[in-house]
């Protein structure tokens, strides 16, 4: 059971609800039961079966919801989908980067435009951790490294007025150090040590994650598809606690 010494690590793990609809998502959350409702995310998947107004519940029912639904579109359009879901409550949102800095500054400000007891915090996406370097260039024609086009894109995001970026482990302390430290720093491809990286090419354990600089970390398939998930998140926060400590090895 989590207590009121592990709130600040727990709020900074967070679940994905990797499920394709609410039928298989609803059991695994009243896993939870009376505990301390998890910090969790619901990606374009499960938010396109299930809907905005089955989000809503889990905001109201306690859940911090980090809604992953990577926006990209012309600004106009993007402004109006920030306007609709600021009224879910949900507490973060993700956009791409590579939008451009006329998209990401409209939606910036119809977030500023809405009212709500807590601001919806942006978040943009530079490179996603599927992509490896010969994907990049050779598919996707973008010329240099990996981490001179997240550089660039968090830059971009930055000046942008936009709150955070969605980065991997590796990147994390780079961009505070090149970027801002005020940016905030979510890592996804989070794994356990010795789990499979599925479709994930820059991955990295909560340990590490945390050392390296990452604010929020992302942990889907090593939680959901455990024998015991809740055990398996509290040790997650376990290791991010013992981080913050201090503690090294």
């Amino acid at each position: 059971m989590i207590g009121p010494s592990e709130r600040k690590a727990a709020s900074r793990a967070i679940i994905a609800l990797d499920f394709p609809s609410p039928l298989e998502a609803e059991p695994f959350l009243a896993r939870w039961g009376g505990r301390e409702k998890p910090f969790v995310k619901v990606g374009m998947q499960l938010f396109y079966a299930a809907g905005p107004v089955w989000v809503k519940g889990l905001v109201e029912a306690g859940y911090p919801v980090f809604l992953d639904l990577k926006l990209h579109d012309i600004p106009h359009t993007v402004a109006g989908a920030v306007s609709s879901l600021t009224r879910l409550g949900v507490r973060l949102l993700t956009l791409h980067a590579s939008g451009g800095r006329a998209m990401m500054e409209a939606a910036r400000e119809a977030v500023e435009a809405a009212s709500g007891p807590e601001p919806l915090r942006l978040l943009a996406v530079t490179q996603l951790t599927s992509t490896d370097q010969r994907m990049m260039n050779e598919e996707l024609g973008i010329s240099g490294p990996v981490r001179e086009s997240v550089l660039n894109l968090a830059h971009l995001a930055r000046r942008s007025g936009i709150d955070g970026v969605v980065c991997s482990g590796e990147e994390a302390a780079w961009i505070k150090a090149q970027v801002s430290g005020e940016l905030l720093t979510v890592t996804p491809g989070i794994r356990l040590e010795g789990q499979e990286r599925g479709d994930q090419k820059r991955v990295m354990t909560p340990e590490a994650a945390v050392r390296g600089g990452a604010d929020l970390l992302v942990v889907g398939r090593p939680i959901i598809r455990s024998a015991d998930p809740v055990a398996t998140y509290e040790a997650i926060v376990e290791q991010i606690q013992w981080k913050e400590r201090g503690h090294h090895g």
